[in-house]
């Protein structure tokens, strides 16, 4: 209600009265046992963990149910989803993990909302084309900046109130079949330029959504890389995933911590000039790369 009340001197009152009923729900789930507090703490399962945020009834819930195992509450009424909702969505052979929060508004926002987006690698913006995309862009920028929250590159960095963490982010221009919408997708990509990707997709048709699972992919900047016992063929199936630039021996960290400490030497095919060419410890690996490590 607080956000789609007009702004008006006549509903003075009933923001007023509307803050107190929250301040007091707040109050009281904080007494509440330690059990509540902690379920907010999800742990991170899959390649990486992404945060769904969005403004009320922009998609968000129907987005994360289409492409997860998830089940979150779906209806065409703002401020449906009251807690975070995990699902697991499979992109080629991993699997990335989508979290799907409340409505992200400034005068509601859950007291464990801030550790949940900071905690996550990345964040999936939810723009509705069918309201006003940069007004929403305004507030849910608005709103991440008061949690000490920026979508960038960059990892957190001091400034002179405390750390801004900087979070990877894609936004999901969310309502793409809606007649007439072209052009406000348009104007989002145009006034974000380079700083954010954009997909455009429909939650409720279901188009565009292997296109945003790519972006997603390439925003998370992350890698796979395979594995391969001399003599046998590589295992596709389960890669090892690793952030963008991580080196042979971080991959082999993760094989098992008896390989990095014994490895000898490792034969890589995919970024190597010839296929199976020995390398160092210290080779940056690729994404795609089938490593064979010797101990």
């Amino acid at each position: 209600m607080l956000a789609i009340m007009p702004k008006h001197k006549g509903t003075d009152h009933l923001k007023a009265e509307l803050r107190a009923r929250i301040a007091r729900l707040t109050q009281s789930m904080g007494k509440k046992a330690g059990g509540h507090r902690a379920s907010t703490v999800i742990p991170k399962e899959g390649a990486a963990q992404v945060a769904v945020i969005g403004l009320p009834n922009a998609g968000k819930s129907q987005l994360v149910a289409r492409v997860t195992n998830a089940t979150p509450e779906v209806a065409d009424y703002p401020f449906t989803t009251q807690s975070a909702t995990p699902g697991m969505m499979e992109f080629q052979n991993i699997k990335i993990q989508l979290i799907d929060t409340p409505p992200l508004v400034p005068q509601a926002i859950e007291f464990w909302l801030t550790n949940l987006l900071r905690r996550a690698d990345a964040l999936l913006i939810v723009i509705d084309l069918g309201e006003d995309v940069l007004t929403q862009l305004g507030a849910i920028t608005a709103a991440l900046k008061k949690m000490r929250i920026e979508t960038g590159p960059c990892g957190p960095v001091e400034e002179e109130l405390g750390i801004v963490h900087h979070k990877k982010a894609l936004i999901a221009a969310n309502k793409i079949d809606l007649p007439g919408v072209r052009e406000k997708f348009a104007l989002l990509e145009e006034s974000l330029g380079d700083r954010i990707p954009v997909a455009a997709i429909s939650a409720r048709h279901g188009a565009g959504l292997e296109e945003m699972k790519e972006e997603l992919y390439r925003t998370l900047d992350i890698i796979r890389v395979y594995t391969k016992i001399p003599g046998e063929k590589a295992d596709f199936s389960e890669p090892i995933v690793l952030p963008r630039g991580s080196t042979l021996e971080g991959a082999a960290d993760q094989v098992h911590k008896d390989f990095l400490a014994k490895l000898k030497y490792a034969r890589v095919w995919g970024s190597g000039k010839h296929e199976g060419v020995m390398v160092k410890r210290d080779h940056v690996m690729q994404d795609g790369d089938i490593m064979e490590l010797h101990i």
